[in-house]
């Protein structure tokens, strides 16, 4: 019991449950105050004989708390976050060079999201994951892109990128309609180039 009082109904029964980190009103069960601090130091004792501490401590500057045993917590949220910022950044400097609008790009960066909380990024280049992503919405919205044009600018092997794509259409669920014919002016030319560059005269 507490000397507090709530701010809901005005009772003064408050139960504090250290090991929860709660204050809860008995009379109309609202939490007042919820993770509180606990300032005490607990022990346990490791497989080998010695000894850990139990929870966290965190720094002075209150970042990256740690268990006792050095295991990081706030890595995961703040790598998460910076894979998300490095993407985004990839994203929008490969759309540009595309000349994709910014309603593509924020497409892609969605894909680029989905793919990041399925873990599908992981042993994955990020080029190779934010080309796919763009071309992705490439495909979906219609551009005149080919797989092959994000091979050239990134130097990467289209096959590989190929790979990567149907990876991320197949976990992501994503219905990537097919190159039809109504594209063939656009990949013409290129054929025509490349057919012309290599007759023998």
């Amino acid at each position: 019991m507490s000397s507090r009082v709530c701010k809901n109904c005005g009772g003064t029964d408050i139960d504090v449950d250290q090991a929860r980190g709660d204050a809860v009103c008995v009379g109309c069960g609202s939490v007042l105050e919820d993770n509180i601090i606990v300032s005490e130091v607990q022990f346990m004792e490791t497989g080998g004989g010695g000894s850990s501490a139990v929870g966290q401590f965190v720094a002075g500057d209150g970042r990256n708390p740690t268990f006792g045993d050095g295991f990081c917590t706030g890595v995961g949220r703040e790598s998460q976050a910076q894979t998300l910022q490095n993407g985004r950044r990839q994203i929008n400097t490969v759309g540009h060079q595309l000349q994709l609008n910014q309603h593509c790009m924020d497409t892609a960066f969605n894909f680029y999201k989905m793919a990041v909380c399925k873990r599908l990024t992981r042993g994955r280049r990020v080029t190779h994951v934010v080309a796919a992503c763009l071309y992705l919405v490439c495909r979906t919205e219609g551009t005149p892109h080919m797989l092959l044009d994000l091979s050239d600018l990134l130097q990467v092997n289209v096959y590989v990128l190929g790979r990567t794509f149907l990876v991320l259409a197949r976990e992501l669920c994503i219905n990537a309609p097919a190159i039809g014919t109504y594209r063939l002016p656009a990949i013409l030319p290129v054929l025509l180039l490349l057919t012309k560059n290599h007759t023998v005269e």
